[in-house]
């Protein structure tokens, strides 16, 4: 199962140690309390949207953008779960129909933008497709 709570805590996470802050520095500037901090990172806490705002503003970061990149680590996260199923559900019918279609060979993501323009490469083991943001 994909927990929310996790894909938001690595970003968190990875946007405090890309500005080279301790948890001290963001906690305080949050303030929040580190071990809470700590606990919200490593998705062991679910965040409420006042104390998000708070930590976004500390590390100067849009709640949009750091959404968008959970948004986007989860698409990442479903597909390889459905990729390491045998099959992917259709059109949401519950599987056991007979409207599943099977996986025909594994997936690997190689490239993710964060900007609508730019294309993200799905490379199968024999050909490569690009897709283009709408």
């Amino acid at each position: 199962m994909i927990l929310l709570r996790r894909l938001l805590g690595d970003v968190l996470r990875r946007q405090r140690q890309r500005q080279g802050r301790t948890l001290r520095e963001v906690s305080s500037s949050a303030r929040v309390s580190l071990g809470y901090l700590s606990e919200v990172e490593r998705g062991q806490k679910e965040a409420s949207s006042e104390l998000l705002s708070a930590i976004c503003d500390a590390l100067d970061l849009r709640m949009s953008e750091l959404l968008r990149e959970v948004s986007d680590e989860l698409a990442l996260a479903e597909l390889a779960q459905s990729a390491a199923s045998d099959t992917v559900p259709s059109l949401g019918v519950p599987a056991g129909r007979g409207l599943e279609r099977p996986m025909l060979n594994p997936v690997r993501v190689t490239t993710v933008s964060h900007r609508p323009e730019e294309h993200v490469t799905i490379k199968a083991p024999s050909e490569a497709v690009d897709v283009v943001a709408a």
